[in-house]
Formats: C-alpha cells, structure tokens, sequence
C-alpha cells in the first residue's frame, strides 16, 4: 500500500504466527480486514482517506497474502475464526490499541464477528461487509444459495482434493471468483489483483485458504452454538453493507433484520445495500464504501 502508510510485520500468539499489514494515518484506531480470495491491498482508497483523521491499520489474516501459513492441527483449529480474530487482536495490541473499530469484508468480517463475541470491551464499533451469519447461511442453505456459494462446499472436502483441482488453472480460477458473486471482472485495481495473484500462485496459500473454509464449516459452527448457548452477542453499534446485485442481496431476509437478531438489542445494527455493487463493494464503489465507513464510524 502507498503513500503515508508504513510495512507491519508482527509475530504474535501462542503458536506464533506472524502477520503482515500497514498502518497509517493518526487518530482513533479501526482495523480493516479483507475477505477471499483477497489481501488487504483491497482496502487502499478506503484506508487513504480514513488515515485523514485515523490510524488506520490494513492486515493479511493467517494464510493468506504476506501473512504466514501455520500448520491446520487437529479439527481445523488453526485456521478458526477464534485462531484469526486472537492475532487481530494481538496484533492491535502490540501496536499500542486495546480498543479499536474494525471493518471486515468477507472472510474478514466472519473474524470480525468472531471478535465481537470473544473480545468483549476491545471493539468499539464494527462494519461487517457483505456477509450473513455463518450458522445463519448454512441453516439457510437452498438451491440458489449452493449454486452461488458452490466454493464453500467444494473447499471443505478433504484435504488435497480441492487443491488438487485448482492447481490445474490457480489464476484463472482465480479470475473467476474475482468476477463472481454480482460483480463482473475488471473491477480490481491493477496493484490488488496483482497482490491476489501472488498470494494465489503459492499452493501454501492456497491449503490455507482451504482449511479457514473447512474450520467455517465445522470448528467455527462449534464455537457458534457456544456462543449461543451462554447468550453471547454483538454488544456494540454495527454497520451491516451489501451489496445491490451481491448473494447476500438476494436473501429472503434483509440483511439488517437478520444481524439484529444476533445482537443484544435491535438499535445497535444498521445498514443498507450500496447501489450498483456485487458481494467486491469496496473495488467496485470505493467513495460509497468509505463515506458510508467514516459517517459510521464519526457518528
């Protein structure tokens, strides 16, 4: 990433794990996370214009870009939303923040839930981006929802089948995601597509980002019903953006209603859908994203 904003290269946790972003601006702290296939290159004009007026810190979740590639272990866990969110958090930390907002997209925003529940006190606000409830999407599963997200269940079959099959084409498979999911291809700036593409040619990357999809579907829904079960819920003002012509777009439900009933009151979701975006909202209405992220997070 350009301009003002300096390397972050912390290693962090138990087992750890180093994790590679930027930082920049000054100001009140918001973490931005990006999603799959992506890196946090994605958030670039976004990040430039928050660092006007905050310290804005743009990280690779474990796996994925520049950030490492820890070994699964043992049912998944290594590759959990509560493995992700504890870096996230660790690495905040190490930067001198024990409250911050964060924005997640994708993936990103499934850490960012995650964090909501197991951080309680550390996030301040948080905009979740383009996603519905893991155990919501597979409670909800129909023929429409499995042609659209057919990625999720081809991923979470056992280790080596998947990645056999995308290391036959990985970036013109690649191209494919990029382009999917309402948005058409084209929309990624030359600079974000080229870090995807680097990050997706490396078959360690790639397993990796196999194993967070095996833990979303297995690990993560254990940790859910937890969570359920002893009445965790998001307990600060959240942000919920989709887009118009994106998956979770076209839900029966709307998306705000929804979220509301995994908070502890109503009041403290809103959102709305960004017109003329699919489920990449950010690469494709950059000005509509940020204003609607900065208006949140400065109300």
């Amino acid at each position: 990433m350009s301009g003002e904003f300096t390397p972050v290269d912390l290693t962090v946790g138990a087992d750890r794990v180093r994790i590679h972003g930027t930082r920049g601006g000054d100001g009140p702290p918001v973490l931005l996370l990006h999603g799959f296939p992506q890196t946090h290159a994605m958030w670039e004009p976004v990040a430039a214009d928050l660092a006007r007026d905050h310290t804005v810190v743009c990280t690779d979740l474990r796996g994925y870009g520049g950030s490492d590639r820890p070994e699964s272990g043992a049912g998944h866990l290594g590759y959990s939303f509560r493995a992700m969110a504890a870096d996230q958090v660790a690495v905040m930390a190490e930067l001198g923040f024990d409250t911050f907002a964060v924005v997640g997209h994708d993936r990103g925003a499934r850490v960012a839930h995650r964090m909501l529940l197991d951080h309680p006190g550390t996030v301040t606000r948080a905009a979740l981006l383009d996603i519905l409830p893991t155990a919501y999407v597979y409670g909800h599963v129909d023929r429409a929802l499995a042609t659209a997200y057919y990625h999720w269940f081809l991923f979470i079959q056992p280790d080596e089948l998947p990645e056999r099959l995308i290391a036959g084409d990985p970036i013109g498979y690649l191209h494919t995601l990029l382009g999917g999911w309402g948005s058409g291809p084209g929309v990624h700036r030359a600079e974000a597509l080229a870090s995807y593409e680097r990050a997706f040619a490396d078959p360690a990357a790639r397993h990796a980002m196999m194993e967070d999809y095996r833990a979303g579907a297995s690990i993560d829904l254990v940790h859910d019903e937890a969570s359920a079960a002893v009445g965790q819920r998001i307990a600060v003002p959240t942000l919920v953006l989709w887009g118009e012509h994106g998956v979770v777009g076209a839900n029966a439900e709307d998306p705000v209603t929804v979220w509301r009933r995994w908070a502890v009151g109503p009041d403290l979701v809103s959102g709305r859908a960004v017109p003329g975006a699919g489920h990449f909202l950010v690469d494709e209405r950059p000005g509509d994203v940020g204003s609607g992220i900065r208006d949140f997070l400065t109300s």
